[in-house]
C-alpha cells in the first residue's frame, strides 16, 4: 500500500479524459470571459415575458448559457477533484460558481415573471408554438411552485447569497479532502500505512481485527478532535436550509427538500416507518454475523469484514470490468456496446492518488460523453462500485441522447435506480453461476451488506436528519455532542443488542459529505428498492421490462420521478417496494442462515 503517488505520477491511461470537455486550460478561460459577458444580455430580458415568442428566445438564450456555465463548472469542479490541494483548480472552481451565482441573480427574474402571467396563456403559447414544446415540463413545474416562489427582487437577492449559503458545505469538502490527515496505522502485514478516505473500509475488511479496530479508532478519534468545528459546520447547513425552507414558505425543511422532485413527505416517512418495521431483520444478520465471526462481542468495526472466511477476493480492474459486462448482459446488445465506450473513451479516473476527492461519482455535462471518478482499491466492493457508477454514466449517456439540454438532467431521486439496478444484476449473475457453498455464503454476504449499507444505513442517515432538522427547526440549540448522542441511539436502535456500539462511532455523522445536501440521502434506500424491483421484472420478463427500462434511462427529467418509475413498472409513492425489497432481504438471509449451519457448527 505505502504511500499514495501524486497526481502526475498516475499512469494517463488511469486518467479520465477532461480535455473532451475543454482541449486546454485557455479554452476554458476564454469560455469563463464568454459567461461574464452574458450576464448583462440576460438581465436585459427583465420585462419581456410578454409573448410566446417573447418567452421562447429568453428560453434559449438562458438555455446556451446555462449549458455553457455547466461545462465551465464541471470541467474546473472535476479537475480539482483530481487534486484538491492544486491551488489553480481551487481558482477555478471558484471562480465558476462566483460566475454562476451572478448569472443565477441575474435570471432570477424569469420565474416571477412567468408565474405573473395567466396559467391559462402561458399554457396556450405552449400549444401555438411548436418550439416551446420541449419547455412544457419544465413550465408546468415553474406554474406548480408559485406559491413559493417569491418576488422578481426577492429571487435576485436569494439568488446573489447562493455562493454565501455554500459556505458550510465548501467548507467542509476542503477540511475533508485537503487538510484533514490522518495517523498511519498497521495494515494486515504489520506495515505502517497512510490511513485516507480510501483505504478505510479496506482496512476494516481485514481479517486482522487489530487493524480493523485500529483504523477505526485513528478514524473515529481524528474526527473527534475536530467535533466542535464539524458539529459549526454541519448545524450551519441546516440552518442555511431552514431559512431557504422557511423564505419560500415551506412548513419545513423536508417538504422544502422533497417539493423539488414533486415528492411527499409520505414517501420520506413510508420509509423510515417500514424500515422500523423490518428491524428484526436487521438485528438478525447482525447476530449471524456475530456467529460467523466467532466473538463474544461483535463491535462496529466488524460490521465490514466478510463473514465467511478465507474468501476474500481479489478483483484486478481488468477482471472487474470482465465481471461487470458479463453481469449487464440482460439489458441487451446495445446497453453492452455502449457501455464499453466507457473503458476505451476515457471516461474514467481510476486510481486514489494524494488529494483527490475520495469516494466514487458519476458527472459530466450535456453534449460530452459522461464522467466516473473512482479510487479503485481492487477488491469485490470496488467492482460493484463501478457497476454503480456506470449506471448513472449510461443513464446520463442515454438522457443525453434523447433529450433536449432542458430535459436532460435528471433527479437524484431516480439516479440511484440506474446505478443499483446495476448492481443487483451483477450480483444476480455471481449468484446464477455459484454452486460452491463458501463462495456462494460470501456473495450472499456481500449481497446483505448492499441491503444494510444502501437500505438500513442509508434510511437511519434520513432518520438522523429528520431528528436534527425537526430540533433546530423548533429552535433548540443542538451542539456537537449532541448530534453525537442522537447519532449514537440511532446506531443502538438499527443495529440492535447483539453489537457493542462503541462510544466512537458516534462521531460517524462528521464524515457524511451527503449531510450537507439535506435530506438527499433517502434516496439511496428508495433507489435501491426500485431497482430490486425493475431487476426482477428484466430477469423475469425479458426484453418488455428491458424496453422499459431503456425508455426510462432515455427519459432524463422530462417528468416527474414518480411518473417516470411508475412507467417504468414500480410506484414509489407506496411502501410497498420497500415491503418487497426486505422480502428479498429476508430470503437472502434465510439462504446464508441455512448455509451456515455446518460453518458455525465447525
Amino acid at each position: 500500500m505505502g504511500k499514495l503517488p501524486e497526481r502526475h505520477e498516475v499512469s494517463s491511461d488511469l486518467k479520465w479524459r477532461l480535455e473532451d470537455i475543454y482541449e486546454t486550460d485557455e479554452a476554458w478561460e476564454r469560455d469563463l470571459e464568454r459567461a461574464k459577458q452574458s450576464i448583462e444580455p440576460i438581465r436585459a430580458l427583465k420585462g419581456t415575458l410578454t409573448s410566446g415568442e417573447n418567452l421562447l428566445k429568453a428560453l434559449q438564450m438562458r438555455d446556451e448559457i446555462a449549458l455553457l456555465m455547466d461545462r465551465l463548472i464541471s470541467y474546473a469542479y472535476m479537475r480539482k477533484d483530481e487534486d484538491n490541494a492544486n491551488s489553480k483548480y481551487q481558482g477555478y472552481a471558484d471562480q465558476a460558481l462566483s460566475v454562476s451565482v451572478s448569472l443565477g441573480s441575474a435570471a432570477a427574474f424569469f420565474e416571477p415573471e412567468i408565474l405573473a402571467l395567466e396559467e391559462g396563456v402561458v399554457r396556450g403559447w405552449i400549444d401555438s408554438i411548436p418550439e416551446l414544446e420541449i419547455y412544457r415540463h419544465h413550465l408546468e413545474n415553474i406554474l406548480r411552485m408559485k406559491a413559493h416562489t417569491l418576488p422578481a427582487e426577492q429571487e435576485e437577492l436569494l439568488a446573489a447569497a447562493g455562493e454565501m449559503a455554500q459556505a458550510a458545505s465548501n467548507i467542509f469538502r476542503m477540511f475533508n479532502n485537503a487538510d484533514l490527515k490522518f495517523p498511519e496505522v498497521e495494515n494486515a502485514a504489520g506495515e505502517l500505512v497512510e490511513l485516507t478516505h480510501g483505504r478505510y473500509i479496506q482496512l476494516l475488511e481485514s481479517t486482522n481485527r487489530d487493524v480493523r479496530k485500529g483504523a477505526f479508532e485513528a478514524m473515529y478519534n481524528t474526527y473527534g478532535a475536530w467535533k466542535n468545528t464539524l458539529g459549526a459546520m454541519y448545524t450551519s447547513a441546516v440552518k442555511k436550509a431552514l431559512y431557504f425552507s422557511k423564505v419560500r414558505k415551506y412548513e419545513s425543511s423536508l417538504h422544502a427538500a422533497l417539493d423539488a422532485d414533486n415528492v411527499g413527505p409520505e414517501v420520506y416517512h413510508n420509509l423510515i416507518d417500514s424500515i422500523h418495521d423490518h428491524l428484526d431483520l436487521m438485528h438478525r444478520y447482525v447476530g449471524l454475523r456475530k456467529k460467523l465471526l466467532g466473538v463474544d462481542e461483535l463491535h462496529m468495526y466488524d460490521l465490514y469484514v466478510p463473514m465467511v472466511q478465507d474468501q476474500h477476493v481479489q478483483i484486478p480492474r481488468k477482471q472487474a470490468i470482465e465481471m461487470v459486462q458479463a453481469g449487464l448482459k440482460p439489458l441487451g446488445k446495445q446497453y453492452l456496446t455502449d457501455l464499453k465506450k466507457s473503458f476505451k473513451e476515457g471516461w474514467i479516473d481510476w486510481m486514489e492518488n494524494r488529494g483527490k476527492t475520495s469516494g466514487a461519482y458519476s458527472w459530466g455535462t450535456y453534449g460530452v460523453h459522461p464522467y466516473v471518478l473512482l479510487n479503485h482499491q481492487d477488491t469485490l466492493d470496488d467492482m460493484f462500485t463501478l457497476a454503480h457508477e456506470l449506471g448513472h454514466a449510461m443513464h446520463s449517456y442515454y438522457s443525453d441522447q434523447n433529450q433536449e439540454f432542458i430535459n436532460a438532467a435528471y433527479t437524484i431521486f431516480v439516479a440511484e435506480v440506474a446505478s443499483t439496478l446495476n448492481e443487483s444484476l451483477v450480483m444476480h449473475h455471481l449468484l446464477e453461476k455459484t454452486t460452491e457453498p463458501k463462495e456462494r455464503m460470501y456473495l450472499l454476504n456481500h449481497h446483505l451488506e448492499q441491503f444494510r449499507g444502501t437500505v438500513f444505513r442509508q434510511t437511519m442517515f434520513a432518520e438522523f436528519e429528520m431528528v436534527v432538522h425537526n430540533k433546530i427547526g423548533q429552535g433548540e440549540p443542538v451542539t456537537a455532542d449532541q448530534l453525537s448522542e442522537i447519532y449514537y441511539e440511532l446506531n443502538k436502535k438499527y443495529f440492535g443488542p447483539e453489537i457493542i456500539v462503541d462510544e466512537l462511532i458516534a462521531m460517524e455523522w462528521a464524515r457524511i459529505p451527503h449531510f450537507y445536501r439535506p435530506f438527499y440521502v433517502y434516496k439511496y434506500a428508495t433507489g435501491f428498492s426500485a431497482a430490486v424491483s425493475l431487476s426482477q421484472q428484466i430477469l423475469k420478463e425479458g426484453e418488455p421490462a428491458v424496453n422499459r427500462y431503456l425508455q426510462f434511462l432515455g427519459s432524463g427529467g422530462s417528468d416527474y420521478p414518480l411518473n417516470l418509475l411508475k412507467r417504468a413498472g414500480v410506484d414509489m409513492s407506496k411502501p410497498a417496494p420497500i415491503v418487497e425489497a426486505m422480502k428479498v432481504f429476508e430470503q437472502l438471509l434465510d439462504e446464508l442462515e441455512e448455509l451456515s449451519k455446518n460453518e458455525i457448527e465447525a
